[in-house]
């Protein structure tokens, strides 16, 4: 019997940051037969294996090495991937994190990560929309975090740049829904990828990249405007962001560096 949901088989799916980690997850999680996938990453030797490998489950796949950040080539992907295949459902990935410079973000780092966590964002979901809205239909996702909910003084940065889509994307939400179009906003808790990888500190509740991929995947079947996962971790951030600032700032000012 086939589903009520406009969104859960999605035949065409554009993929940002699709390379390694939870990009890689879903692309390979929505690889089949009669799916046609559009993924782009930086690494290209990477991107092409994750390629690869949705190409033995079956699915068509057209891969891309991109820099997020480079609005027009980006622009002019989407455009070229909705003509050869109209896109059903678009997932804004790509993002990065950074190591610290004396205990905290450096100048050169700030920039990067609002470049591609939040430009890169909106290089992708501008033009997404501007070839679904035409059509009334058309599923976009955001990749946030739960780090989006309250700064934590060890990555101001990227806590922000999250919080930053975050907002916007539930904002889109209302803003598109007239227009017959679906956003979803994504904020995993800790996700084993390589981007956790290099952290050196206890990382609560850590999910494996498949599993959070599968939670995803079903949330979005069912046109859920915020992913939150784990429960205990979002509930605990929905706490943390109304805390009073006193105590906040107990328990987010960053901790000392460590050798």
């Amino acid at each position: 019997m086939p589903s009520l949901s406009p969104y859960a088989d999605p035949a065409a799916i554009l993929i940002t940051g699709a390379s390694s980690g939870l990009g890689a997850a879903m692309a390979q999680g929505y690889a089949r037969v009669g799916v046609t996938l559009f993924l782009t990453g930086r690494d290209e030797s990477r991107l092409a294996k994750v390629a690869q490998d949705c190409r033995e489950r079956g699915a068509d796949v057209s891969a891309e090495t991109l820099d997020v950040t480079d609005s027009d080539a980006l622009a002019a992907w989407i455009e070229a991937c909705d003509r050869r295949r109209p896109l059903d459902l678009v997932i804004a990935n790509a993002g990065i994190s950074a190591g610290t410079a004396d205990g905290t973000e450096g100048v050169d780092q700030t920039r990067a990560i609002f470049a591609v966590n939040l430009n890169g964002v909106v290089n992708t979901v501008m033009p997404a929309v501007a070839v679904m809205r035409p059509r009334r239909r058309g599923q976009i996702a955001i990749m946030s975090s739960m780090a989006g909910f309250r700064g934590i003084g060890g990555a101001p940065a990227y806590c922000a740049s999250k919080a930053a889509v975050r907002v916007w994307g539930e904002a889109l939400r209302g803003a598109l829904a007239s227009d017959g179009l679906a956003v979803s906003v994504i904020c995993p808790g800790f996700v084993a990828t390589p981007m956790t990888d290099v952290n050196r500190f206890t990382m609560p509740l850590l999910m494996e990249a498949d599993a959070a991929a599968r939670l995803i995947r079903r949330k979005l079947a069912t046109n859920t405007g915020r992913i939150a996962f784990p429960w205990p971790m979002a509930a605990l951030s929905w706490i943390a962001a109304a805390l009073p600032d006193a105590l906040a700032d107990r328990l987010t000012r960053r901790l000392p560096a460590k050798g």
